[in-house]
């Protein structure tokens, strides 16, 4: 069994002396483990670094095994991304998540929204947003898609500004207003691509709404906690930007 295909590099443990088993998100591959001969040596060890853009063949006698790669660079982002805590902290989320779902189960828009958010770390509302949407999306891989195009109680598209936290639908602020203090708030730019997040607040809100469906469907069903990393790359954006006000 063999392939051929790209990624990122996830993480890498020490295996043996001088070998390393790395974890990919590769473009068609889904995430995927595999062995590195060397990888543990003062060539290897900088291409395996989280956030890498690598080349990958993969090969193993039987397809459950778990393989070897061989590994080639195609972007050192790694050197980039430990220069900031919300890059450091992003890369961490997003492996994080991407460890909730199957190893080796083919995810294309997860993988091409990964390479977008590494390359948007510079800009900590870009990434926050990005970062959004990937929990968006997720969920809805995982099985606990969210539906925030139209209200549920009227069907209107417009002024959608809560989500409701039994149903994960959208509702409106007409509709929603008696019951404003139960409900999730769902942030303008969640449900438009033409509209960014003005602020933190907006992205905490948003981090909020997503991380409520999360804990419910996911973590405590999985005897989970949230990961450390999501409260990290939060609060290193919420200190980037008063540092540096946008």
């Amino acid at each position: 069994m063999e392939w051929r295909d790209e990624g990122i590099v996830l993480g890498t443990r020490r295996h043996g002396e001088t070998s390393a088993i790395v974890e990919v998100m590769t473009r068609e591959h889904g995430r995927h483990m595999g062995m590195v001969r060397g990888g543990r040596s003062r060539r290897m060890q900088p291409l395996l670094q989280p956030g890498n853009h690598v080349d990958l063949a993969w090969w193993a006698r039987l397809d459950e095994h778990l393989g070897s790669f061989t590994i080639e660079p195609l972007g050192f982002a790694a050197a980039r991304l430990i220069e900031t805590p919300v890059a450091l902290y992003g890369i961490q989320l997003a492996a994080a998540h991407l460890r909730l779902l199957p190893e080796r189960d083919p995810q294309g828009g997860l993988y091409e929204t990964l390479r977008l958010i590494i390359e948007h770390f510079d800009d900590p509302l870009a990434s926050g947003e990005l970062l959004l949407r990937f929990e968006v999306m997720m969920l809805e891989e995982l099985g606990f898609g969210l539906d925030l195009k139209e209200c549920a109680a009227t069907g209107v598209r417009e002024n959608l500004i809560y989500v409701s936290p039994k149903s994960g639908r959208a509702v409106c602020g007409d509709a929603g207003a008696p019951w404003a203090d139960k409900m999730l708030p769902l942030p303008a730019f969640v449900n438009s691509t033409s509209v960014r997040p003005s602020c933190y607040d907006d992205l905490n809100d948003a981090f909020r709404m997503t991380g409520f469906f999360f804990l419910r469907h996911v973590w405590e069903p999985r005897a989970q906690t949230p990961p450390d990393a999501r409260g990290g790359f939060l609060n290193a954006i919420a200190r980037t930007i008063r540092a540096f006000p946008v």
